[in-house]
């Protein structure tokens, strides 16, 4: 079922059940790729997610009531469970949430009275939030914008491109760990092969060990009956028995000592396949985690730069991996909130294209909607999103430089990575298992300024019901 018809029939069952008062939008004419960013407006109250192309789907949202507002910013997906209850808002059922802030801020699905009404999270209807859960990957970014706003395409020297030959490394070493893998298995039958083989070579040793046993035996009986009193006629017999035995034991021997020299060379060669088992085992670990590095290398980047700290700062996978001093010109002069993010490669050169959102801070609210009342404007079906003024993202990264060395150390630049342009400085809610967090500090703030940092141990874990407990990165518990 295509997206745009998965959708509209969703949206049939949403209307039966009287659960979204607008309809969720989808684009139809072409097919929707995989989702870069998603961004909600304060102002309109509906969300927005988008690919490399544009936006692909649009449906109405409920934000946090007044003195428990959404707080306007900069958020990515740090955690997705599809089953999840608030356990600090009466076991409330927040299903498909996917949080962008470990103080508990969340999309999730929920009642959506045409309103804010939420206590900071960010409500979606249920159908959508169903939809989204499956098709978001954990950083995907979410910003929180005072008014609608959309992302545009921007060319600038400042924007990182992918360092050269950053994709052939990570082929040939996934190449390499390939043939590594390939050699080790075939190291691995090879060793057991050849213990098989000497399992099979122990058999003619034994037989010829137990055949020489018996006569051994013989022999022995030969000589004692020659040592009694018999006739000369049984006395030849048993000499003739005697020479049989002996010239018997002389080749069983002989075949004993044949049996043991391929014996030998079979558990030599059972030895030898081990350490070459062992070699290849080891060349494959050690290829693996070059290849593995590689591809860690090439996840998405994050790089924040304020102008409040004069500071970058970058993040990889949820982790710190560099911060330096920054140059901005004219520093006591506004810079604004920018976020640029890589969305594809624009041609068979490996360089990326980029776009921005622009965010504006201030009391831009009031007149459509003001958060947190009953009093709305018209609908923002069809109403496109405000685009943003390039000059001002140009302008931003025009007064920055960035010392060469850290340009060096930023690390290959892929799709989805990330630069954010901002007065402010960093949220306290950027930390572990998180991207970046940055809030608007002209917006209103009730309702992350309401939630507790550090809970006591009285406090337990949100957890999807029908699983084991899933406990957050740093401890803190879902709300």
């Amino acid at each position: 079922m295509g997206l745009a018809v998965l959708i509209a029939a969703r949206n049939d069952a949403s209307a039966r059940s009287g659960q979204s008062e607008r309809p969720i939008e989808s684009v139809q004419s072409r097919s929707a790729g995989e989702p870069t960013m998603a961004i909600v407006s304060l102002r309109t109250q509906r969300i927005t997610v988008y690919d490399s192309k544009g936006w692909i789907l649009r449906a109405p949202v409920s934000s946090g009531t007044k003195g428990r507002e959404t707080p306007a910013g900069i958020f990515s997906v740090i955690q997705k469970v599809e089953e999840h209850y608030s356990n600090l808002y009466d076991d409330a059922f927040m299903p498909h949430m996917q949080r962008i802030t470990w103080s508990g801020i969340a999309l999730h699905g929920g009642v959506l009275p045409g309103r804010p009404a939420s206590h900071g999270c960010i409500r979606l209807p249920f159908n959508f939030a169903e939809h989204l859960f499956g098709e978001t990957m954990m950083g995907m970014r979410v910003i929180v914008a005072p008014t609608d706003v959309a992302p545009i395409e921007l060319a600038h020297p400042l924007l990182f491109q992918p360092k050269p030959d950053a994709a052939a490394l990570a082929a040939a070493r996934t190449a390499e760990a390939q043939e590594a893998t390939r050699k080790a298995a075939e190291a691995r039958t090879a060793a057991a092969m050849a213990l098989r083989e000497a399992t099979q070579a122990r058999a003619p040793v034994r037989t010829a060990e137990n055949l020489r046993r018996i006569a051994e035996a013989q022999l022995a009986a030969v000589e004692t009956r020659l040592g009694s009193g018999i006739s000369a006629e049984a006395k030849e017999q048993a000499e003739d028995a005697k020479a049989q035995a002996v010239a018997k034991i002389a080749e069983l021997q002989l075949q004993w000592d044949v049996a043991n020299v391929n014996l030998q060379l079979r558990l030599d060669a059972v030895t030898s396949a081990r350490e070459a088992a062992a070699a290849a085992e080891s060349a494959r670990v050690t290829a693996a985690e070059a290849a593995r590095q590689v591809a860690h290398e090439l996840q998405p980047i994050s790089v924040a730069i304020s102008r409040k700290t004069q500071r970058l700062y970058v993040r990889q996978a949820f982790k710190p991996i560099l911060e330096s001093p920054v140059t901005i010109a004219d520093p006591d002069r506004p810079i604004g909130t920018h976020v640029f993010t890589a969305i594809e490669r624009a041609t068979d050169d490996a360089k990326l294209r980029w776009n921005v959102v622009s965010l504006r801070g201030g009391p831009a609210l009031s007149g459509t909607v003001e958060v947190g009342s009953r009093a709305h404007g018209s609908s923002a079906r069809g109403v496109e999103p405000e685009q943003p003024n390039p000059d001002s993202a140009k302008a931003a990264l025009d007064r920055i430089a960035i010392p060469q060395d850290v340009l060096d150390r930023i690390g290959s630049i892929t799709p989805r990575s990330s630069l954010i342009v901002t007065d402010e400085a960093l949220s306290s809610e950027t930390g572990k298992g998180t991207e970046f967090v940055v809030l608007l500090s002209g917006e209103p703030q009730g309702g992350i300024k309401k939630r507790r940092r550090s809970p006591g141990n009285d406090f337990r874990y949100a957890y999807p019901r029908s699983f084991q407990m899933w406990r957050s990165p740093i401890g803190f518990p879902t709300w």
